[in-house]
C-alpha cells in the first residue's frame, strides 16, 4: 500500500515536470520569434535613417577640417585640434560661395532675433530741433545823434525802455551855429524874393543859389523839413531845435541829459523796432545740408507752454565754429504784441523740404569701420551677403534713416539687428577663403615645378679610341 502510494506520487511529480518543461519551450520561442522581429524592424530603421545623411555627405566634398573651438584652425586631413578636440569636416555646401558671404542655420538665426528691414523708395525729410535766443532785428535798430554840437535844452523821452513812435519828439538842443545858419537862411529867403525880379539872369540864379545852399546845410544838420517850413512861414529864429524819433520802437540807450553839452555825432538815443525779432541758434555740420533760406521754422518757450510761433529761415552764416563743429543760422518771428524780448531762450524747430525718390534705409543697418559703410543683405536660408554701400544725408524722425546713393536697391531685405556678429563672422569666412586659396596657389606651384622640371639624362662618356692605326696592313 505504502509502495503504490509512493510510485503514483512520483508518476504524477513527472507528469507535471515534463509539461511544465514543454510549456515553458513554447512560449520561450513565441517570445523570442516575437521580439526578434521589432530588433529587426528597429535594426533597418537605424541603418535606413542616417542613409540619407551618409549619402548627402558622400555626395558633399569636404573641402577642410576645422577646429571646433577656434574656426580660423584649420587642417586638410581628420584628427585632433590644438586643445586636443576632435576635428569638424566643413562641407562644401556649408562653406561660402563667395567672399564674405555668412550661412547661419535658420534655426540659430531666429534664436538670435536676427531683425531685417526692406529698403525702401521714398520722399526723405527731417525736422532740426536747436535751441535758439531771441534777439534784436539789426535791420530795425537806428541810432539818435545830432549832427552839430549844442546844449540838450529839453528832454521829452528820460529815461531807458519807454516806448517811443516814429516822429515823437525826443530831445531839445541849442546850438548857436544852428541859430546863425537859421538867420542865414531868412536872409537868403529875403534876399532872392527882391531880386526874383530882377533882368540879369546871373543876380537873379545867384541869389537862388544861396538860398538853396543854405537850406541844404539845415537839411544836412537833421532839422526835420516841417522846422524848415515853420521857419519860412513865421521868420522866426528859434533858440532850440527838436529832434524826433525815426522810428516806432523801444529806447535801448539814453545818453542826452538836460543841460549838458553834447558833441556832434554822439549817440544820444538808440531805438529798437520790436515788430519782428531774431532768433539765433546753432546747428550741427551734418544738419545744415537740410538747411535753407525761407523754411519754415516753429519756436516754443518754456515761459509760455503750448504756445508755438511760427516763423523762417532767414540766413544761413557761411562760417563754421571750430570748437563745437556747428553753423549759426538766423531765423526771423514777427512780434505784433513784443511778447518776445530780446534775451528769451527757445526751443526751435526747422522743417525741411524733402527729397524726392530716394533709396533710403535705417540708419541701426549700417556698420561704419571707419574705412567703409557695410550692411548685410538678407539671401534666404540663412544666406546673408555683406555689401558695401555708399551713404547721403540723414533725415526722418530722430535722424533714424539715411539715404543710399549706392550698394543696395529698393525691395531687398537688409539686417538691422546683431549686424556686428555677421560682420565677424564674414571676416572670419573671408580670412579662411584667402588662406585656402593661397595653401591650393603654394600647391599649385610645387606640381608645376615638378611637371616642368627635366629628368636626369644620361651622359656617358664614350671611351677614346686609341688604337694605333700606322701598323695595320692595308
Amino acid at each position: 500500500m505504502n509502495t503504490k502510494s509512493i510510485l503514483l506520487s512520483l508518476g504524477v511529480i513527472a507528469t507535471f515536470t515534463l509539461g511544465g518543461y514543454w510549456l515553458g519551450t513554447q512560449t520561450g520561442n513565441m517570445s523570442i520569434s516575437t521580439s526578434e522581429a521589432p530588433k529587426d524592424i528597429q535594426h533597418q530603421d537605424m541603418q535606413d535613417a542616417p542613409n540619407s545623411d551618409t549619402k548627402k555627405q558622400e555626395d558633399n566634398e569636404i573641402l577642410y577640417w576645422q577646429a571646433p573651438m577656434n574656426p580660423s584652425e584649420i587642417y586638410d586631413e581628420p584628427g585632433k585640434s590644438k586643445m586636443g578636440m576632435d576635428l569638424v569636416p566643413v562641407y562644401a555646401d556649408e562653406a561660402n560661395s563667395s567672399e564674405g558671404m555668412v550661412k547661419i542655420n535658420p534655426v540659430v538665426v531666429q534664436n538670435m532675433n536676427v531683425r531685417t528691414a526692406t529698403v525702401q523708395q521714398k520722399d526723405l525729410s527731417t525736422a532740426v530741433n536747436a535751441v535758439g535766443k531771441v534777439d534784436y532785428d539789426e535791420q530795425k535798430l537806428f541810432n539818435v545823434n545830432p549832427k552839430i554840437s549844442g546844449w540838450v535844452e529839453q528832454l521829452h523821452v528820460d529815461y531807458t525802455g519807454k516806448m517811443v513812435q516814429r516822429g515823437q519828439p525826443l530831445f531839445s538842443i541849442y546850438s548857436p551855429e544852428l541859430v546863425t545858419t537859421q538867420q542865414e537862411y531868412l536872409l537868403a529867403l529875403k534876399t532872392n524874393d527882391k531880386i526874383r525880379s530882377s533882368s540879369f539872369e546871373q543876380i537873379r540864379a545867384g541869389g537862388n543859389s544861396l538860398l538853396e545852399a543854405t537850406r541844404k546845410r539845415l537839411e544836412y544838420w537833421g532839422i526835420p523839413v516841417s522846422v524848415i517850413q515853420q521857419l519860412e512861414q513865421t521868420g522866426e529864429v528859434k533858440k532850440a531845435v527838436t529832434l524826433t524819433s525815426p522810428a516806432t520802437g523801444v529806447v535801448l540807450h539814453k545818453n542826452a541829459v538836460e543841460g549838458e553839452f553834447i558833441k556832434a555825432g554822439t549817440p544820444a538815443y538808440k531805438i529798437a523796432d520790436l515788430s519782428t525779432v531774431w532768433v539765433q541758434t546753432s546747428v550741427y555740420d551734418y544738419e545744415v545740408p537740410w538747411i535753407r533760406e525761407g523754411q519754415p521754422a516753429q519756436m516754443e518757450l518754456s515761459y509760455q507752454p503750448g504756445k508755438t510761433y511760427r516763423g523762417s529761415v532767414a540766413y544761413v552764416y557761411p562760417s563754421l565754429d571750430q570748437k563745437t563743429r556747428t553753423v549759426q543760422v538766423r531765423l526771423e518771428f514777427p512780434n505784433p504784441n513784443l511778447e518776445l524780448k530780446p534775451g528769451m531762450f527757445a526751443n526751435v524747430r526747422i522743417h525741411s523740404r524733402p527729397k524726392r525718390d530716394v533709396t533710403v534705409i535705417p540708419n541701426e543697418a549700417i556698420i561704419r569701420t571707419g574705412e567703409r559703410n557695410i550692411v548685410f543683405v538678407a539671401k534666404g536660408e540663412g544666406a546673408f551677403e555683406p555689401r558695401e554701400v555708399t551713404l547721403g544725408v540723414e533725415g526722418g524722425q530722430r535722424n533714424n534713416e539715411i539715404e543710399i546713393l549706392e550698394g543696395v536697391q529698393p525691395g531687398e531685405e537688409i539686417v538691422t539687428s546683431a549686424q556686428f556678429l555677421f560682420d565677424s563672422e564674414s571676416r572670419l569666412q573671408e580670412a579662411i577663403q584667402k588662406m585656402l586659396q593661397q595653401k591650393q596657389d603654394t600647391s599649385d606651384m610645387e606640381m608645376e615645378k615638378k611637371d616642368t622640371t627635366p629628368g636626369e639624362m644620361n651622359h656617358r662618356t664614350e671611351p677614346a679610341d686609341t688604337t694605333d692605326h700606322s701598323s695595320m696592313n692595308i
